[in-house]
This record gives C-alpha cells, structure tokens and sequence, in this order.
C-alpha cells in the first residue's frame, strides 16, 4: 500500500520514521511518501518537504510567514493528488495537519492521525474537526483518551512511542572522548530545534556555565541546525571555557548528564525517561504568549508533570526564564534529596504511560483500519 505522511518537527520526525519502521512488517509492500526529515527519509520515505522549512512558532511568527504556509499547503495537496495513497497520516502539526485533513477527506482520502493535536490544552473546539475529517486517531498520552470521550469520539490509545526509543538506545561507550569531553559531571542543555526557541533559550541557558565552573555544560544541537548557527550564538555570549556543542546525540548526552535544562516539549519527557533531573524553560514572543495563556487550559506547560498530575519538575515561562531563578533552581536539582524525590517522580511517570511497543500497535491498527 502506498503511505503519505506529515510531520512538521524533530519530534515527528522521529515517531514518523519509527512508525514506518513497523508499518513495513505489516505491510512488507509498503510505499511511502513524506513531509518529515532525515530519520523519516532513512526509513525509505520520499522526502518532498523538510520540517525545518516548515517550523514556525508563536501567533506572530505563523502570521509573518502566511504566504509560505499557504504556498505549502497547495504544493502538499497537488503532491498528495499525484501520489493517490491508499491513506494519509498526519503526525501532530495540527495548524497544518488539521487543514489538509479536512481538504483529504473531501477528496475522499482516508485520513488516519497519529499523536494528538494538544487540543485538550487550548482550542478544544478542534475536537468537532477532528471527527469530521479524520478516520481514525491513535493518541500516546494516557489522559486523552479520555478526554476525546468526553466529545463522544472513539480514538485508540497506543502508548508512548518514546518508551520504545529509550528502552532500545545503547549508549555509546566513547561519547565524551569523540566530543572533547571531560570526567567533569554534565549539566545538558535542550534549547529546542526551531530556530527562533533556540536564539531565545540558549542565550540565558548559557549564563549558567560561569556559575558552575565545576561541571562541563553540553549544548544538544537540533539536526536541522548547523553548528554554525550555534558558534555564532556562543561567539556573542563570549564562550565560555567550560560549554561543548555535540550535534545528533542527545540520547548519549542525556544517559551522561547531572542534570538537564530543557525547553518545552517532548525533550522533557526524554529527559525524564532518562532519569536526569530537570528545569523546564519557555520564552515566546511576548504578543504570542500573552494571547496563548488566555486561551490556554491547563496547568502546567511541560507533558512531565501533565501526565503526572502534579509539579514535578520545575517550569520557568516567560518573565519567570531568567538568569537568577535559573540559577537557584539548578542548583536545587543538583542536591541529593531533590534528586531522588525527581527519580521517585519520573518512575510513576513511566508506569502512566503504559507499555513499550507504541508503534507496533499503531502500524497494526493503521494497517486493520485501511484494510477494512
């Protein structure tokens, strides 16, 4: 069967290519065209567009770039029209996702969506689009399903793919040698993977390295970022002796790392499944973020302590994501008793997130479904 998917960051990414992965041992004729990036590319995906061609963030910055965004979702219909896949999966991305999802199942597509929109967090009214456009949604998180109850939809909860991922990574035994790295303790840095999150990020995750001379601060650099981007960050901020820059290996930088700061998204949950303590960071633009937290719904911004329920790791958001409450909450997380009340913490995350396998149970349920 032919398989066209959409994803529109590294996260997706990531799920996509693993999806894919287990789409080919049900369907072992599978055949799949896609909008993601390199790891979906490496599973036998004909890339037609890149996510980093298609990451903008914030209310302001998606109306900045209007005339890409729509030149993109005409360039995506005509491909899918020329494709004519037995199904269409989107992948999260909802602002896009959601808008191609409606226009395919007027053209008599079967729409399938894997990884829920955030929908339960703010504009709920996207539910009722969803259960007019989509055929089926396979969700990861375990609350939603029953939030989608609520609304009469009936969605299939997979678990969280991210439990497969960390529980198959071999740590490489030669990380710090390869990288210049050394016996030091690590403090991580996760600054995100669009552009405009990073330059926002990094600057004040970086103020913290003359703090703590003691340890080596490690900068994750996204995969679609050059360490160019990055050197010149570092060249304004007068680099300190102590900052390393590793690129598309974060999953080794974490399974080495004290401690972690981490800006919001699915790196916090990474972070917690590897068991290293964090501080959760966000800073929009400030027209962006004074309308999302108006129209915004839940407690807490990092999925860590939304699917736990409770504050477990510390959020700093907005006007709060500043060097010196950075500072005191680092050097809370690098005592002992904090430690191991976070360690407690992210072991009662991961038994909420249910069993490995997420992805194996999506393929299969995916390829019943467009079999029907």
């Amino acid at each position: 069967m032919k398989y066209y998917l959409i994803a529109g960051e590294a996260s997706g990414d990531l799920h996509g290519s693993n999806l894919m992965k287990a789409l080919k041992i049900e369907d072992s004729a599978a055949d799949f065209r896609i909008w993601g990036g390199d790891l979906m590319q490496e599973a036998g995906g004909d890339l037609r567009k890149h996510y980093r061609d298609l990451a903008f963030m914030g209310f302001v910055e998606v109306l900045k770039n209007l005339r890409t965004i729509v030149r993109n979702l005409r360039f995506c219909e005509q491909d899918i029209l020329a494709y004519q896949p037995d199904a269409l999966i989107l992948i999260d991305y909802p602002g896009f996702n959601l808008r191609i999802a409606k226009w395919a199942k007027q053209q008599g597509i079967k729409v399938l969506y894997y990884i829920s929109p955030q929908i339960w967090a703010w504009h709920t009214s996207r539910v009722h689009q969803i259960k007019a456009n989509v055929d089926r949604m396979y969700v990861i998180l375990p609350f939603e399903k029953d939030f989608y109850a609520k609304y009469n939809c009936e969605v299939d909860f997979v678990g969280h793919p991210l439990l497969d991922v960390v529980k198959n990574y071999a740590a490489a035994p030669d990380f710090r040698s390869k990288n210049g790295l050394t016996e030091s303790p690590i403090i991580a840095l996760l600054p995100g993977s669009r552009k405009q999150e990073i330059i926002r990020m990094l600057s004040v995750m970086l103020e913290m390295a003359p703090l703590f001379p003691q340890y080596q601060f490690v900068i994750a650099g996204a995969p679609s970022m050059p360490a160019a981007f990055y050197e010149q960050i570092l060249a304004e901020k007068q680099r300190p002796q102590n900052v390393k820059l590793v690129q598309k290996q974060t999953y080794d930088l974490l399974s080495q790392a004290e401690a972690a700061l981490v800006t919001s998204g699915t790196a916090t949950l990474e972070t917690a499944l590897f068991q290293v303590p964090e501080v959760v960071c966000y800073r929009g633009n400030n027209l962006s973020y004074q309308i999302a937290k108006r129209l915004i719904s839940v407690k807490y911004i990092s999925l860590v302590n939304l699917i736990v329920d409770k504050p477990l790791v510390k959020e700093l958001i907005q006007n709060d994501f500043n060097s010196k409450a950075l500072h005191n909450e680092l050097e809370k997380i690098l005592q002992p008793g904090a430690r191991q009340i976070l360690k407690t913490g992210y072991a009662e995350l991961q038994l909420l997130m249910g069993d490995a396998g997420a992805s194996r149970r999506a393929a299969r349920l995916m390829y019943e479904k467009i079999s029907d």
